[in-house]
């Protein structure tokens, strides 16, 4: 019989932690506390204290370290990985969609033959058994699932939880396990995309903008209105591409995931690949004459007005309240 606890494949990129392992981590306390177990992460890499000090809000983090787990390897990292799982024997698996993710989570459900749901956005106990709700079909149907075999693995989109309150320190936990050569996979050199002039997933505000820009030469005045504000412009797919604004700079299941304080939604329609990139925004305000726009489905304000109208005098109601003080 398989413990209670929830198990959180953290990721570490440079030494640093990536934003999705805290992300994980809010989802394995919601789970652990229905569960009755504790919330478990897994860290693999070189010189991990560091990455250690923003899990504050598990109950233990279990560390592998070795020179060679420094840059991700499928070979290594999937045995060390069904090695921890054999040995916590947890009651679910939480991994990121991400690009390791993706390698590394069918490769362990196959591995251990358990069950595996991508494109999750919650996940719950009911009865006993871990269920989740997968986003398919490019985000156009929910699917609400039972995985009823245990460890259940669970692929879990970037921005569906928030990361947990710390609760102290966690017990820090030194796997002794055996690192191999790889023998089938070589890491041959990490190859970073091209910096983009701005780095939207750090903003905390940003206006995003859709179809109902109209033409390029509309830009400027949002530009103006994302400056009052103290942020930057993004853009819906359609918008990037038209060569409007660099890829840098798309926001969605084909661009960046953000999570920005505002998300101003100008002229979007918000659909399902748009939503995937920008519904964990703390607060959305979403501008769009479609009263049906799907945007309006997620966003906590919303104005049915041609945005045109709208960007102009609020930018400057923004600079004369700045210069008022």
């Amino acid at each position: 019989m398989s413990s209670q606890d929830i198990l959180v494949v953290g990721e570490v990129q440079a030494g640093a932690l990536a934003e999705i392992s805290l992300e994980l981590l809010g989802a394995a306390r919601q789970l652990a506390d229905q569960t009755g177990g504790q919330a478990v992460v897994l860290l693999m890499g070189e010189k991990l204290e560091a990455a250690c000090d923003a899990l504050g809000g598990a109950d233990r983090v279990l560390l592998v370290e070795d020179p060679r787990l420094a840059a991700y390897n499928s070979e290594l990292y999937v045995q060390l990985l069904d090695s921890v799982v054999a040995q916590e024997d947890p009651r679910a698996i939480l991994i990121g969609s991400t690009s390791i993710g993706w390698d590394l989570a069918p490769l362990l459900a196959a591995r251990r033959g358990v069950p595996m749901a991508v494109g999750c956005r919650r996940a719950w106990i009911k009865d006993g058994t871990v269920c989740a709700t997968a986003s398919i079909c490019g985000g156009k149907l929910l699917a609400d699932l039972a995985l009823d075999k245990s460890p259940a693995v669970l692929m879990v989109l970037p921005g569906s939880f928030k990361p947990p309150e710390a609760r102290g320190t966690p017990a820090r936990v030194r796997l002794n396990l055996s690192v191999g050569d790889p023998q089938a996979v070589q890491f041959e050199k990490l190859v970073l995309p091209e910096a983009g002039d701005i780095d939207i997933t750090t903003q905390e505000i940003l206006v995003g903008v859709g179809r109902g820009i109209g033409q390029q030469e509309n830009l400027e005045v949002v530009e103006q209105l994302a400056a009052a504000l103290g942020g930057a412009v993004c853009a819906s797919r359609p918008v990037v591409d038209q060569g409007w604004l660099p890829p840098t700079r798309q926001v969605g299941k084909s661009g960046m995931t953000v999570k920005p304080k505002l998300y101003l939604a100008l002229g979007i329609s918000g659909a399902p690949e748009h939503q995937e990139g920008m519904a964990g925004s703390e607060l959305i305000i979403a501008v769009n004459t479609d009263p049906r726009a799907p945007i309006f489905e997620i966003a906590h304000f919303g104005a049915q007005i041609d945005l045109m109208d709208l960007v102009e005098p609020l930018t400057e109601v923004i600079r004369a309240k700045k210069a008022a003080g």
